[in-house]
């Protein structure tokens, strides 16, 4: 995958993130539970990037390492195994 891809499938899990989660700006450090995430919003982050990516990520993903950052390094994993 080409580097400007990667960033702009990076900037698309961050903005999925920060809508389902509500944690817009300063609050990119916080955990997906510290953000008060929940298991509907788990599956709505990994259903909302299949349908802008066609990537598809287990929800458990999310789970293993709960930081934005984590669960996108998983998302541009998937996406090289394409």
């Amino acid at each position: 995958m080409a580097e400007q891809s990667r960033a702009d499938l990076e900037k698309q899990v961050e903005a999925i993130w920060e809508d389902v989660l509500g944690a817009a700006g300063g609050a990119s450090d916080a955990t997906f539970f510290e953000l008060n995430g929940q298991s509907i919003a788990a599956f709505r982050i990994v259903a909302r990037i299949s349908d802008r990516t066609g990537i598809e990520v287990p929800v458990e993903e999310l789970f293993k390492d709960p930081t934005r950052a984590a669960f996108a390094r998983a998302v541009l994993a998937r996406a090289d195994q394409r």
